[in-house]
């Protein structure tokens, strides 16, 4: 029994737990981006869609959808509505007739420019126990982190092969 006479206080197991941490984090962050960027097509979907389509060189739905994590089904869905709203176009991709390029338009350069200046402000929020340096640094780690989950399948059983 915790507070005993005698008995150590122990640590609580969910304070230590990354799971917890990550869930609490990003459920917030969810909610307030929910805001930022409901308004889209697919809502925070449809803007990481954006952001992928202002990168160069251009490429097609198929790997955006790769890089994304979206359904590929879904990603066609998604990327008709974004055009349908005047934010993104398919072009003939000139090294595969049977492939289109998605890229923004204007409107949806500036629908992209505005979310993320909105988002900013989120992760700001979201972020404000930090420090500058310890933002820096969180960003970095997690970027780290990030990049090398997405190489690597992080399942226990692939851990084991």
């Amino acid at each position: 029994m915790n507070g005993a006479q005698g008995d150590e206080p122990r640590p609580d197991p969910i304070n230590d737990d990354l799971g917890w941490m990550l869930g609490v984090t990003f459920r917030a962050y969810i909610r307030a981006a929910e805001h930022a960027v409901g308004d889209l097509p697919g809502g925070p979907r449809g803007y990481h869609v954006l952001t992928a389509a202002d990168r160069r060189p251009a490429r097609n739905q198929g790997a955006i959808a790769e890089e994304l994590g979206i359904d590929r089904t879904v990603m066609t869905y998604l990327i008709d509505d974004l055009e349908r709203d005047g934010l993104v176009l398919r072009r003939p991709d000139p090294a595969d007739r049977r492939s289109r390029l998605v890229t923004l338009t204007e409107a949806g350069r500036e629908a992209a420019r505005r979310r993320r200046d909105e988002l900013r402000r989120v992760e700001s929020r979201l972020l404000r126990a930090l420090t500058p340096d310890e933002d820096a640094t969180l960003r970095a780690l997690l970027r780290r982190v990030a990049c090398a989950a997405q190489q690597v399948d992080p399942s226990p059983t692939s851990a084991r092969r």
